[in-house]
């Protein structure tokens, strides 16, 4: 998926695909389940971006995994998780779970609430390696952790500080803006995915809102001002390891 030139692609929150299941309302930054589009599978290594809001007393019953990365971000309410490795934990807002199915694992996800909606980000990173063994943690993080600054939270780059590793070398960081620009620089090359989960915020000049998200690819550094909760994925322009 390389380009000849810089790329700064702003997808609007209504672009996205979306499905309403009753117990399930669900965004898809690209292909997943029922929706498919050849020209929008991946976006480097990021493969699933999927903004998911889950009725209290629902969710995801048990189902098999192997060889992704796959991390979940909370944005508000409680998430259960169950595997097959025999981990159980529940994460609250602003909290990190993160799964290497590797050889393969089976887990299930439902909303912790009985009556309260869960709202979250599901997201896949093809790996940097095949047939690991698969592993899970969680975290849990404060809103001063990421108040008027980028927080890094996950990564399998080199010399880059983080409480998450994976074998990707990609990094996930997150962001509550409140006015103050917030910068980023990217390696020449690189893919960027920007998806702002709440606010009105400003990307290189870009006035952007709830839902909405920016696909950069050989841009060079991405500033960011106004207010509102930011994911912000620096991935590989890579497809699977052979």
């Amino acid at each position: 998926m390389e380009t000849a030139a810089p790329v700064f692609a702003v997808v609007r929150s209504g672009e996205r695909a979306h499905a309403n299941h009753g117990w399930l309302e669900t965004y898809y930054s690209f292909s997943f389940a029922d929706y498919f589009d050849p020209s929008n599978v991946n976006w480097g290594a990021l493969r699933v971006f999927n903004d998911d809001t889950i009725a209290g007393g629902t969710g995801f019953p048990p189902h098999p995994h192997r060889d992704m990365e796959i991390v979940t971000y909370v944005l508000s309410g409680a998430l259960a998780h169950r595997d097959s490795m025999g981990n159980y934990g529940v994460v609250g807002p602003g909290g990190v779970q993160f799964m290497s199915a590797g050889t393969g694992v089976t887990h299930s996800e439902y909303n912790d609430s009985a009556v309260d909606p869960l709202h979250l980000v599901q997201m896949w990173v093809l790996p940097g390696e095949l047939g690991t063994p698969p592993s899970y943690g969680q975290m849990a993080f404060s809103v001063d952790d990421r108040r008027g600054r980028w927080l890094t939270v996950v990564s399998g780059e080199p010399g880059v500080e983080t409480p998450i590793r994976i074998t990707q070398g990609a990094t996930l960081r997150v962001a509550r803006a409140e006015g103050a620009s917030l910068a980023v620089d990217f390696a020449p090359q690189r893919y960027g995915f920007l998806f702002v989960a709440s606010g009105a915020v400003d990307a290189n000049g870009t006035a952007l809102g709830a839902g909405d998200s920016v696909r950069l690819h050989d841009v060079a550094r991405l500033e960011v001002g106004g207010a509102g909760e930011l994911v912000l994925w620096d991935v590989p322009g890579v497809s699977r390891p052979e």
